[in-house]
C-alpha cells in the first residue's frame, strides 16, 4: 500500500516524541563522590567537627543510609569493585597500585552497560581502577560534562572532589581556619597539638569539598535538570588521620551515603519520605548493579553486590565484608564481616603492626607526632596499640565502641556472635574466590607460570585449593601447639603456598616451635622466598641469629620472592630502620638498595614531554614516529621497581613522554609484559597496541613504544616481561634503534 506523505510526517514525529518521552521517563543520574572521608566528618551523620550544609541540605531532600560501608577503605581497589561490580578480593585487584589483569571479555564495567542503553557516561574526574590491560578512562567520555549529550539523551556523570583528600591535612603555609582546641578526638589518638591542628585543617578541607558540591547541585538547577536527577553523594572510603584510611575500622570504613529521588519516581523512595533514614547495609559492591538498574540496562549475570534501591530491589544483605593488603609499600593482609552492630576482624598477618611504616601516610603531621610520642614510652594501652604487634582476631560493638578500642574477643557474652560472623566469613571467602589466601608475588607467580590470570587461577582448585589455605590459615592464627605436627607436614608439601602457612603457624608460636627446629631449618632453604623470610625471623626469635642473617642475605634478588615483602620484614624485624616522613630523595636512595623487580627493563630513549594525553589507539603514538622527534637515552632515575621520567627531562605535571626501547629476542615466543605507571602508561609493540599482560615476540627486533601519562601523581614507569614467572632469558635490547 502506498502511503501518503503527510501521514510518513506524522510517523516519523510519533517516533521522535516516544524516543524524547522515553528519554525523559528514564532518570539522569549524577553521581556525587568525594575523597578520604567518614561519617565522622559529615554533619548530617552527627560529625562535631566538620561543616558541611549542603550535603546536610540534599539529606534533608533525599534520603540518608545509615550503614553503607566501603569494601576496602583506601582508594584504588575501591575503584576496582566500583567500576566491575566485583569484589577487588574475587578478582585479584586488591593490593594498592597493582593494576593486575582481569579478563575484560567477561567482567564488564558498568558503563560499558549503559551506554549499550543508550546513556551519556561521563566522568572528568578519578578513575585509578587498578586494574591491566584496559586503559581506566577509555569507558569515559572526556571532561565528564553532561552538556556533550545529544539532545534528549539520559545522562550518568561522576563528579569526584579530591579536596578532602588526605593530602589536605598535609601540612600547608596556609592558615588554618578551624579551631584545633574546638576538635574531637577518636579515642585511639593521642590528645597532642599536632594531632589537633591536624584535624582542624582537614576540617578547612571538607568545607571547602562541601561547597563545591553545593555548586555542582546549584548548576544541576540552574540548567534545570534538578527535577529529572537522581543525586548520589558518598565518599570513596573512610578516613583521614592515620588508623582510618587502609583500615577496616568503622573509621575507615563507614562511609555516608545520601540519595536524593525526584517526585516523579517516588515508587522508587526508600523510606516514606524525604529527610528520612534508611538502616539496611549498602556495601560498596552494591552500587554498580544498583545504578545499572536505575537506568533500566542490562546487570552482568557476575556482579556480586545486591540492588539496593529501585524498582529491582533485592533483599538486605545480612553482613558487610572488607578487606586490607598491601597498601603501598606496607604489606598486610586483612579480613572483617559486620553486621548492623557488631564487627569481626581477622588478621592473617598479625606480627605487622598496624602502624608501620608507609611514607605517604606518615606525611601528615599528627602520624609523625604520635609515632613520637609512641617511641617517647608517652601512649597508653589503647592510643598505643597502633604501633604494636596485634592480635589473631578482633570483635568490636560499634554501636556503644565507634572507635574500636575495646576488643571483646574471648568474652564469653559475644561467643555466640562471634562464632557466627567468623562461619559466615568462611562462607562468603569461598563464595568469592579469595585471592588472599596466597602471598601476593606468590599468587602474580602462579598465574603467570599456568598463563592465567588471578581471577581465573582463583576459581581452579587445583591452583588455588582455597578450603586449604583457609583451614591452613586458622590453625596459624589459633597459635596453639597441638597443631605443630599439621605445620611440619605442611613443610613437606608441593604447593609452596601450603608451607607458606606451615611456617607462619609456627613461628605464631615463636618458643613452642622448637620440637620442630630441624624443620625450620630446612624451610631456609625453601623454594618459596616468603617462606624462607619467615623462617629466617623465627630462626632469630629461637636465638640463632648467624642461621637467620644468612637467610636473609639470600633473598637479595631472590628469584621466587617478595622484595616489598621481604622490606617490610626487615622493619619488623628491626633490621631496617623505621622512617617516617623521610625525605623523598632518601626514600629513592633505600629503593635502589633493593633487589631489581623481574625481568625489568633498563634500556630505553626518551622524548617529551607533550601536552596530549591520549592513549590507547595507534594515533596516540604520533609524536613518537616524527621525523624531527629528538631521542634521548635514560641515564637516570634507575630504581628497583621503576624508572624516574622526572630524573631525566625536569618536572612536568599534566603531560605525557615516549620512551622506547627494541626488543631482540633469538626465537618467536609468548611473553608476559608487566606495564604498570604513577598514572597511566600505554604501550605499542611493533606497531600494535599491548592490549593485555601477553606479548608475541617474533624473532630478531621488535619495536616496544610507551607513552606514559602524568596527572600530578607522580612520573614513574614499570616495565617488565617475564616468562614463568621468571626474567625472560636470551633478550638483549637496543634503546638506540641503531
Amino acid at each position: 500500500m502506498k502511503q501518503h506523505p503527510t501521514q510518513l510526517l506524522l510517523c516519523l514525529f510519533f517516533l521522535a516524541t516516544a524516543f524524547t518521552a522515553g528519554a525523559v521517563d528514564r532518570p539522569n543520574i549524577l553521581w556525587i563522590t568525594s575523597e578520604d572521608n567518614s561519617i565522622s566528618w559529615v554533619g548530617c551523620y552527627g560529625s562535631k567537627n566538620a561543616n558541611t550544609p549542603n550535603i546536610d541540605q540534599l539529606a534533608r531532600e533525599g534520603f540518608r543510609y545509615t550503614h553503607c560501608f566501603d569494601n576496602a577503605a583506601v582508594c584504588a581497589p575501591t575503584r576496582s569493585t566500583w567500576i566491575t561490580g566485583y569484589y577487588a578480593i574475587s578478582i585479584g585487584t586488591q593490593p594498592m597500585r597493582s593494576r593486575y589483569a582481569i579478563p575484560h571479555d567477561r567482567i564488564p564495567y558498568y558503563p560499558d552497560q549503559l551506554k549499550k542503553a543508550g546513556y551519556f557516561v561521563g566522568n572528568g574526574g578519578k578513575t585509578d581502577y587498578n586494574i591491566g590491560n584496559r586503559p581506566d578512562k577509555d569507558t569515559w567520555v572526556g571532561g565528564g560534562s553532561y552538556e556533550q549529550r545529544a539532545p534528549g539523551q539520559p545522562f550518568f556523570t561522576i563528579k569526584n572532589f579530591g579536596d578532602s583528600h588526605e593530602s589536605r591535612a598535609f601540612p600547608k603555609n596556609t592558615p588554618i581556619k578551624t579551631d584545633p582546641a574546638k576538635m574531637t578526638l577518636h579515642a585511639y589518638h593521642p590528645d597532642l597539638p599536632e594531632v589537633r591542628q591536624t584535624y582542624a585543617r582537614y576540617a578547612d578541607a571538607v568545607g571547602n569539598m562541601d561547597r563545591k558540591v553545593g555548586e555542582v547541585i546549584a548548576k544541576l538547577k540552574a540548567d534545570g535538570l534538578y527535577d529529572d536527577t537522581i543525586i548520589i553523594y558518598c565518599s570513596d572510603h573512610g578516613g583521614v588521620i592515620a588508623r582510618s584510611k587502609r583500615f577496616v575500622y568503622s573509621s575507615g570504613t563507614h562511609c555516608p551515603l545520601i540519595v536524593r529521588i525526584p517526585e516523579k519516581w517516588n515508587e522508587w523512595w526508600p523510606a516514606e519520605k524525604p529527610g528520612m533514614t534508611v538502616d539496611r547495609i549498602v556495601s560498596f559492591v552494591d552500587m554498580p548493579k544498583t545504578w545499572l538498574s536505575l537506568a533500566g540496562a542490562e546487570v552482568p549475570k557476575g556482579y556480586q553486590g545486591r540492588i539496593f534501591l529501585g524498582p529491582d530491589t533485592e533483599p538486605a544483605p545480612n553482613y558487610h565484608l572488607s578487606f586490607r593488603e598491601r597498601a603501598d609499600e606496607a604489606c598486610d593482609n586483612v579480613r572483617a564481616l559486620r553486621d548492623e552492630r557488631f564487627l569481626y576482624i581477622k588478621n592473617y598477618m598479625p606480627w605487622a603492626p598496624n602502624g608501620q611504616q608507609l611514607r605517604y601516610m606518615y606525611n601528615m603531621t599528627a602520624t609523625r607526632a604520635w609515632h613520637k610520642h609512641h617511641q617517647e614510652g608517652k601512649t597508653d594501652a589503647i592510643t598505643g596499640r597502633f604501633f604494636r604487634p596485634r592480635v589473631s582476631e578482633e570483635f568490636y560493638d560499634t554501636v556503644n565502641d565507634f572507635d574500636n578500642v575495646h576488643n571483646l574477643i574471648g568474652t564469653r557474652q559475644h561467643e555466640k556472635k562471634v562464632t557466627e560472623l567468623k562461619s559466615a566469613l568462611r562462607k562468603r571467602q569461598l563464595e568469592l574466590f579469595d585471592s588472599g589466601l596466597l602471598p601476593e608475588a606468590m599468587r602474580v607467580r602462579r598465574a603467570e607460570e599456568n598463563n592465567v590470570t588471578i581471577y581465573d587461577m582463583v576459581r581452579d582448585p587445583k591452583l588455588y585449593p582455597l578450603e586449604q589455605y583457609l583451614d591452613i590459615a586458622n590453625l596459624a592464627l589459633a597459635r596453639d601447639s597441638k597443631n605443630l605436627s599439621t605445620f611440619v607436614e605442611a613443610l613437606s608439601s608441593s604447593d609452596e603456598g601450603m608451607r607458606y602457612w606451615g611456617i607462619c603457624g609456627l613461628f605464631l608460636l615463636e618458643l613452642k616451635s622448637k620440637p620442630a627446629l630441624a624443620t625450620i631449618k630446612a624451610a631456609l632453604k625453601d623454594e618459596a622466598g616468603e617462606v624462607i623470610m619467615m623462617a629466617a625471623w623465627l630462626m632469630d626469635k629461637l636465638g640463632d641469629r648467624t642461621a637467620a642473617d644468612a637467610a636473609l642475605e639470600s633473598l637479595k634478588g631472590h628469584k621466587r620472592s617478595d622484595q616489598r615483602l621481604y622490606e617490610c620484614l626487615l622493619r619488623w624485624m628491626g633490621r631496617k630502620v623505621f622512617v617516617p616522613g623521610a625525605p623523598k630523595q632518601r626514600q629513592r636512595n633505600n629503593r635502589r638498595k633493593a633487589g631489581p623487580v623481574t625481568g625489568l627493563i633498563k634500556e630505553w630513549q626518551i622524548i617529551g614531554p607533550f601536552k596530549d594525553k591520549k592513549h590507547g589507539r595507534v594515533e596516540d603514538f604520533g609524536p613518537a614516529f616524527a621525523k624531527d622527534a629528538k631521542w634521548q637515552p635514560i641515564t637516570k632515575g634507575f630504581e628497583p621497581n621503576r624508572i624516574d621520567i622526572q630524573a631525566n627531562i625536569g618536572e612536568h605535571d599534566d603531560c605525557s613522554a615516549f620512551v622506547r626501547t627494541t626488543i631482540i629476542s633469538p626465537s618467536n615466543q609468548n611473553l608476559s609484559i608487566r606495564l604498570g605507571a604513577d598514572d597511566i602508561v600505554s604501550g605499542l609493540l611493533n606497531g600494535e597496541i599491548v592490549k593485555d599482560n601477553r606479548i608475541d615476540l617474533r624473532k630478531g627486533e621488535n619495536a616496544l613504544i610507551l607513552k606514559v601519562i602524568d596527572h600530578k601523581k607522580g612520573w614513574r614507569f614499570t616495565c617488565a616481561l617475564t616468562k614463568g614467572g621468571k626474567a625472560a632469558e636470551g633478550l638483549s635490547f637496543n634503546a638506540t634503534g641503531d
